[in-house]
């Protein structure tokens, strides 16, 4: 059985308008220490107002399948920059690495996991480990497989938060109604994140998927995609695109390193919800 159950990580300020920057950045291969250096110096350059910054799918080292070299723990050396940075800048930080645990397998050895950092400004953080890893390069075979979600909360907005080919399971990433504190009937989530390596040669559905996901769920979507070639000369053009809850684009960039700041709307979602309301009538169900 699927465990299904959600991580409550709650930051929550007042609801209004949420800003988001998304970095759409070339990555050097398995090179943590330029990456990471790379990454600060994009982010201590945005001057505008932002609160949640997005980095690409391992975002240290590339879409490598050499964790037992690369893995850290979650006391190491990016967890711990993450920390920092969310802090100095006041900003939630997200992006997913490569990441060790001992003593969780059948022979308590170390696993491996492709996690989602969610870290706060005060230092907390939750975390999304991906749940289904891309067969066709190998990462099942390399790395353990997550099994529940997390959506996080930020002034009132619900955040689903996933990894790339996440994208193509839809009962994954679907929201059904809930049922809030008072009885009342809300949507799950109000933003999805991926973060991706998502290759330029599939990236016609990395786009259409994009925006189907936020179509069906009647939310906003990010998602934040690499560009430039990794170690296996594989090519990303980006493609980085922010999606509204009808499926217009609200953000779009190819080929090119970005850094890109946006303000969504909270008026603009409650609104398309209440006048097309098809949320509501979402099948419930429970994944075995």
């Amino acid at each position: 059985m699927i465990d299904l159950r959600i991580d409550p990580l709650v930051y929550i300020w007042c609801m209004s308008d949420l800003s988001i920057t998304t970095i759409q950045t070339d990555l050097s291969w398995e090179d943590p220490a330029a990456n990471l250096s790379m990454l600060e110096h994009k982010i201590r350059g945005i001057n505008t107002h932002t609160e949640v910054v997005i980095l690409p799918e391992m975002f240290s080292t590339g879409f490598s399948m050499r964790p037992e070299v690369f893995a850290e723990e979650m006391d190491g050396p990016s967890v711990l920059w993450m920390k920092r940075l969310a802090r100095e800048k006041n900003i939630i930080l997200t992006g997913s690495l490569m990441i060790r645990e001992v003593g969780t397998g059948s022979n308590e050895g170390a696993a491996y996991f492709n996690r989602l950092i969610w870290m706060l400004p005060n230092g907390q953080y939750g975390y999304y480990d991906k749940r289904h890893c891309f067969g066709l390069a190998g990462e099942d075979r390399h790395y353990r497989s997550g099994n529940k979600r997390l959506i996080a909360s930020v002034k009132g907005w619900r955040v689903n938060l996933l990894i790339c080919y996440d994208l193509r399971f839809p009962i994954w990433s679907r929201q059904t109604p809930q049922q809030n504190n008072g009885g009342a009937v809300q949507p799950e989530f109000d933003l999805m994140v991926f973060v991706a390596n998502w290759p330029e040669r599939r990236v016609h559905a990395w786009r259409t998927l994009l925006q189907a996901r936020a179509i069906e769920n009647q939310c906003y979507v990010a998602g934040v995609n690499r560009v430039g070639k990794d170690g296996g000369e594989i090519y990303h053009s980006g493609d980085s695109l922010v999606a509204g809850p009808l499926g217009e684009i609200l953000y779009h960039r190819e080929h090119d390193e970005d850094v890109h700041t946006l303000t969504l709307s909270r008026k603009l979602l409650d609104e398309t919800r209440e006048k097309l309301p098809f949320w509501k009538d979402a099948d419930r169900f429970t994944i075995l």
